[in-house]
């Protein structure tokens, strides 16, 4: 793990960040310790904590632990001293008896898990919990395991998928619907207000409404960012609403959408990606958006101060009309290499590319490019393509 490590959130045992000097990276960079003869098989960061699905399904979280959200009752942090990961130590989280987690995602102090029995279960900051309260959970003794409500999503709901935005979370149903609930202060949530869900009794459950996509639209994958969501449909378009004020909306412009009535369904415009192209996949970060197309390039929009579109300068896009759809440009990774797996951070993304390698760019400023130094990459046309550096992870 690399980048920064203010609060432990690489897991080994100090706060030292990683990455940002040449001495860190390959064969010198430390494995993080879960445990005797542990392996993974999903990881997930938050905003300063990290969570890890193990092979034994298990689930243990460490970092920062303000609002509980490492579910270990307390507010502790773990992973920035000596001992305090590994066999016997890191605890697990319990969410209770018989269950274990399908998938996690993370958001700024929370975490949520999809369970074995179609449930979900989130614990740290109550905003984005959906318990019908605004009281944290996993920060004292006693509110995690069986005592740790499940989110109400409707009568007989599973949920088959989950997203984590900063403060908000949505959830895909085995119904075919998704819904979102948390904060909502730029219609985020989609639901034609600006009001939050999830923090009272009648929110949540029945009452909490689906998202509207449009006559017979279905979601394919969804991509939560600071106060915007996306979505790829069925027919792999692309439409995000919440905050478009940096243009990460993809429209043109900088209004939000989703945050009055009439805004959604078949009236929430699709994201110009280019004549014929659809999207494959989408990812988003704090203020902006990628998505990697059905012809194996990648496209970015919205905040670019550090360069992290990766199209050589920090001008936004999808704020101004003429921007986007074949006026945007695809990212340079290298001669002949495409991205098969996008990956977003605050202001810096990173692409798994079809020679197995992986490159980043973007913000830079605790080595989370994991090139050997805190230099932003992204914002010159040189720093792309074939000069930007695989990270080095050493051998397999």
């Amino acid at each position: 793990m690399l980048g920064l490590n203010s609060s432990g959130q690489l897991g080994l045992g100090d706060v030292q960040n990683r990455g940002d000097t040449p001495n860190d990276m390959g064969t010198k960079l430390p494995p993080v310790n879960l445990g005797i003869g542990r392996s993974t098989v999903q990881v997930v960061a938050g905003t300063d904590l990290t969570c890890a699905r193990l092979d034994n399904l298990q689930v243990k979280c460490w970092g920062d632990n303000s609002f509980g959200q490492l579910g270990i009752g307390n507010t502790t942090r773990i992973g920035d001293g000596p001992g305090e990961m590994g066999e016997g130590t890191l605890l697990a989280v319990d969410l209770g008896t018989g269950r274990y987690a399908l998938e996690l995602v993370a958001g700024f102090g929370y975490t949520c898990a999809r369970l074995d029995n179609g449930g979900v279960k989130c614990w740290g900051n109550a905003i984005a919990l959906g318990l019908g309260d605004s009281s944290s959970r996993g920060n004292t003794p006693g509110t995690m395991g069986n005592a740790l409500p499940y989110v109400a999503l409707g009568t007989n709901r599973k949920t088959l998928a989950l997203y984590a935005g900063s403060w908000h979370a949505c959830a895909q149903l085995d119904d075919s619907t998704v819904k979102c609930w948390g904060r909502n202060v730029d219609g985020q949530l989609g639901l034609g207000d600006t009001q939050a869900r999830g923090t009272a009794p009648s929110q949540m459950g029945d009452n909490l409404p689906v998202l509207n996509f449009g006559a017979f639209q279905t979601a394919l994958q969804l991509s939560l960012g600071k106060n915007h969501s996306c979505v790829v449909l069925d027919n792999w378009s692309v439409k995000c609403w919440g905050s478009g004020n940096l243009g990460q909306l993809g429209q043109g412009n900088t209004s939000s959408l989703g945050n009055a009535l009439g805004q959604m369904g078949n009236n929430l415009p699709w994201v110009n990606m280019g004549q014929g192209r659809t999207a494959a996949e989408i990812s988003s970060g704090t203020e902006h958006t990628c998505a990697r197309l059905d012809d194996g390039r990648t496209k970015c929009w919205g905040s670019n101060g550090t360069g992290e579109l990766g199209i050589g300068d920090t001008n936004n896009r999808g704020n101004g009309p003429g921007e986007m759809g074949s006026a945007l440009p695809a990212i340079n990774l290298g001669t002949g290499l495409q991205a098969v797996e996008l990956v977003t951070g605050e202001l810096h993304n990173c692409a798994r590319l079809d020679n197995d390698a992986i490159k980043c760019w973007g913000f830079n400023s605790a080595g989370q490019l994991g090139i050997g130094d805190a230099v932003a990459r992204g914002a010159l046309a040189s720093d792309m393509g074939d000069a930007l550096p695989a990270v080095n992870l050493g051998p397999p």
